[in-house]
């Protein structure tokens, strides 16, 4: 039994809801898509004592093309189809400054330190920040589509800079490393043609 659960009453009060897409365009590009909307489930009141009715508070989309290696974004657009207020349009072009960017070790920070603050909009930067893993995983899902050789080494293991460390099973030495590590002894020792052994990112 869920304590906190039982705790909760039957009505919410906001729902926000992030969702992801990527879609290829080649094997070395892809664009993600991302959306982020925030539901005010209940009537409320503005900071001025104004009635405020249920409905959209933010609904808002960032779109990233991706590709190459490592893998950085290409380009960046935003669009908003629901704000607070009709300023907020005013910061979509603020996306425009994270073209270029690596998505490796920091790259939360570089994009905080890019569109942060008084840099841009809050909400476009929770969900780019979201969108880094998921482009990630987009990217393998795409590329994975094709059988590729096995690596030779753990050097040439493309993307494990990203995965090392990233959770508890792909700590440095953790059961993940250890098994693709045995899997390419194996295959050397064998002398085997080397084949493609999926490893899931976390």
């Amino acid at each position: 039994m869920s304590r906190l659960k039982e705790m909760m009453p039957q009505e919410a009060v906001h729902q926000r809801s992030v969702t992801m897409r990527t879609h290829p365009l080649d094997d070395e590009r892809v664009i993600v898509e991302g959306w982020l909307r925030d539901d005010r489930l209940v009537d409320a009141f503005y900071w001025d004592g104004r009635d405020r009715p249920a409905g959209v508070v933010h609904w808002m989309c960032v779109r990233l093309l991706v590709g190459d290696w490592p893998l950085k974004i290409l380009d960046a657009e935003a669009e908003m189809p629901g704000i607070p207020h009709e300023l907020c349009e005013t910061t979509k072009e603020s996306v425009k400054k994270i073209i270029g960017l690596p998505i490796v070790a920091g790259f939360t920070e570089r994009v905080r330190g890019l569109l942060g603050g008084v840099e841009g909009c809050a909400h476009l930067t929770y969900l780019i920040v979201a969108m880094g893993p998921a482009a990630l995983h987009g990217y393998w899902a795409q590329r994975s589509r094709k059988r590729r050789p096995l690596p030779r080494s753990m050097e040439e293991f493309q993307g494990l800079q990203y995965l090392l460390n990233s959770c508890a099973l792909w700590r440095e030495e953790g059961p993940m490393v250890q098994e693709v590590r045995r899997v390419i002894e194996e295959r050397k020792e064998g002398g085997q043609s080397p084949v493609v052994r999926s490893v899931d990112s976390p």
